[in-house]
């Protein structure tokens, strides 16, 4: 059979890094995708290590969202399929500010920029799907979803809403599940199943810079690894227990979400206002 290819955003730190080296040596073909091109070089000998031939690598940054374009076109000139994106690019932005789009830069980088690559590249991920199974969509999710106050009608905008990096944070998670809710009504008929997880609290340097690390330090038994934090998504991204479209997932087995997370009015809501964020028509999927 041949090798799945897996697109990995934020693949070069962190779970995203754990998942692409997991996945390799099961013998996926994995795709590197990172913002900081000395951090991809490394990563890509990591992956190298464990698969015996060096993984493809892309550098772009999300808070850019032609970098995002860029990135689509470069992956669809050189990959013929997709069989599994990981939208686990991610920050916590030490302050907020608008990006050059005009965007919040959390909610550009959490979610918009996955958002456009997920649009970009569906035909590529439909082109993977067939009677072994469909393609995917595993997207990083947070527990911050429930502190969110997202406006999903403007998601981005105005960026003095949010007050805070905290707030800005949770907002973008929460507009990652309802991301997951809505592709799957659109995605799942083409053969295309999204997914969303929570990690855990992980000992990344993401990690040590969150709320919810912080607050966690008197429970040691409360963190784990990136290999840890990466395998629900490992799981996510190959078994067939875990296609169920639209499925938020923890340590393997699902995970409760806040209602407002998962609100099919609300996810629809945000599709339309995330569409015209990033300059896209109104007509992905069906409707």
């Amino acid at each position: 059979m041949a090798r799945r290819t897996v697109v990995v955003t934020g693949g070069s730190s962190g779970i995203g890094l754990a998942a692409a080296v997991a996945l390799a040596g099961a013998g996926d073909e994995v795709v590197l995708v990172g913002r900081q091109q000395a951090k991809l070089a490394r990563a890509a000998d990591r992956v190298t290590a464990v698969a015996g031939r060096p993984p493809r690598t892309y550098r772009a940054d999300f808070a850019r969202l032609a970098e995002v374009r860029q990135l689509a076109d470069r992956l669809r000139a050189d990959l013929s399929r997709i069989d599994v994106l990981v939208n686990n690019a991610g920050q916590l932005a030490p302050r907020t500010r608008a990006t050059v789009d005009g965007h919040d830069v959390t909610m550009q980088v959490n979610h918009l920029g996955g958002f456009l690559l997920s649009q970009l590249l569906l035909d590529r991920l439909r082109a993977a799907a067939g009677p072994a199974g469909p393609a995917r969509i595993v997207t990083t999710g947070s527990l911050a979803e429930a502190w969110g106050p997202l406006d999903v009608d403007r998601p981005a905008a105005p960026v003095a809403r949010y007050r805070g990096r905290w707030l800005a944070y949770g907002a973008s998670k929460q507009a990652n599940l309802l991301f997951t809710v809505e592709a799957a009504r659109r995605f799942a008929p083409l053969g295309v199943v999204p997914t969303c997880f929570f990690p855990g609290l992980v000992q990344t340097r993401f990690g040590r810079s969150s709320l919810l690390f912080s607050l966690a330090k008197s429970i040691p038994l409360l963190f784990r690894t990136p290999e840890q934090g990466a395998d629900t998504l490992v799981w996510l991204a190959t078994d067939d227990e875990a296609l169920v479209p639209g499925g938020y997932f923890a340590f393997r087995a699902p995970f409760a979400a806040t209602p407002r997370s998962t609100d099919p009015d609300r996810a629809r809501r945000l599709w339309s206002a995330s569409l015209r964020a990033v300059g896209l028509p109104a007509v992905s999927g069906p409707q």
